[in-house]
């Protein structure tokens, strides 16, 4: 049976720990369950999901009626009944079209993405907010976008905000370099403005949410989103990889070379000063048109020199990578193919793949919507 991020991935309870299961606890379980049968896209009969889950009938019921008032799922149709005989079931799906959620993206240069989206993470309307040259944000900015978009905005469950930088899993912002921002607890500012509950998430996370679940990652998978920096997330047994203290994806600052350019964090040959994208535009505009190919090449082989340890020591066979166009073009991919394959391959690896990522332009704020969506699931 396959499982995903809703089904299990999130414990109720922190791995280690042994704690009995309160009703309240079994119930929210439950729900986690049945929403992630149904996520995103499949409809199920109540008799087939209490096939897959292992829940009763009643059990089953108790869940499926709940939801059903609250707005997550819909009746939808009937099942095809090939015998003939019986009485057929009632499809079950996720409703799109009652609830909603607010989601900001706060990782582009320049620029407060937002939008109010449906429980796909499709955005319903759109706003945004031209930043100034500093690339300044405070809190009383995104207050006053997300109280525009409520504006309108039907039953809005929650708020999710994804940020580059270390964000704990309370919500607070321990360090996001690009914004400037040092142990800004900004879950708790947006609820003590806002009557729903806040969910803040590192941006290359929630853009591995996106990949998850709409586009081709599976339940194992090393994303890394390449663009004003670097940053990755790991996904193992659909259990997202976090880390001690909440920068398990922070690469950018991992030196690959000790005389290499120096970098603002006092490292020679960081990632981020060797293959992030505004780096390499400024060196193919400084170089001849016959060297450009030869500088992307090499920074393909800069990730996967990066990534071949981490690839080797997890046994993970895909790894996808989000990044513009004129960068993680097949130069990039074939290079960093190349690579691998002379790092890792043996006889008990699986063949790892470097894929680009196809889930466009809205990929880290629609990964900000499924963040509240799981949270909301879980949390009730």
């Amino acid at each position: 049976m396959p499982t995903n991020l809703f089904s299990g991935a999130f414990p109720l309870h922190a791995p280690g720990r042994t704690v009995k299961a309160s009703p309240s606890d079994v119930r929210r379980n439950n729900r986690s369950l049945i929403f992630g049968m149904l996520f995103p896209s499949e409809q199920l009969s109540r008799a087939e999901l209490g096939r897959r889950t292992g829940l009763s009938r009643v059990a089953v019921s108790d869940v499926v009626n709940e939801m059903l008032g609250e707005g997550l799922i819909r009746e939808n149709g009937y099942e095809t009944n090939t015998t003939g005989k019986g009485k057929r079931g009632t499809l079950l799906s996720i409703d799109s079209s009652r609830l909603h959620v607010i989601s900001l993206d706060l990782s582009q240069p320049h620029l407060i993405q937002g939008a109010v989206t449906d429980l796909l993470g499709i955005p319903v309307q759109r706003m945004e907010v031209a930043l100034s040259n500093e690339n300044k944000v405070n809190v009383q900015t995104i207050i006053e976008l997300i109280e525009q978009l409520t504006e309108g905005a039907g039953k809005v469950i929650g708020i999710g905000v994804a940020i580059s930088g270390v964000v704990e899993a309370n919500g607070i912002v321990r360090d996001s370099t690009m914004l400037g921002w040092h142990d800004v607890d900004l879950k708790t500012k947006l609820e003590r403005h806002f009557p729903v509950p806040a969910t803040v998430t590192n941006d290359v996370m929630s853009s591995m949410l996106t990949e998850r679940f709409f586009g081709h990652g599976g339940a194992n998978m090393l994303f890394v989103k390449i663009d004003r920096g670097i940053g990755a997330a790991t996904l193992i047994e659909d259990m997202a990889i976090l880390g001690e203290n909440f920068a398990g994806g922070e690469i950018g600052h991992v030196s690959l070379d000790l005389n290499g350019p120096s970098c603002p964090c006092g490292k020679r040959g960081c990632l981020e000063r060797l293959l992030s994208a505004p780096i390499l535009r400024n060196r193919i505009m400084n170089a001849p048109i016959h060297q450009h190919a030869r500088i992307i090449a090499q920074a393909g082989e800069y990730l996967a020199k990066a990534l071949s340890m981490s690839i080797g020591l997890l046994d993970m066979r895909d790894v996808c990578i989000y990044g513009p166009p004129d960068i993680i073009n097949d130069t990039f991919l074939e290079s960093a193919q190349s690579y691998i394959d002379r790092a890792t391959a043996s006889s008990f690896h699986a063949h790892t793949v470097f894929r680009r990522c196809q889930c466009g332009g809205d990929i880290t704020m629609r990964g900000g919507a499924i963040a509240v969506i799981r949270d909301h699931i879980e949390r009730h």
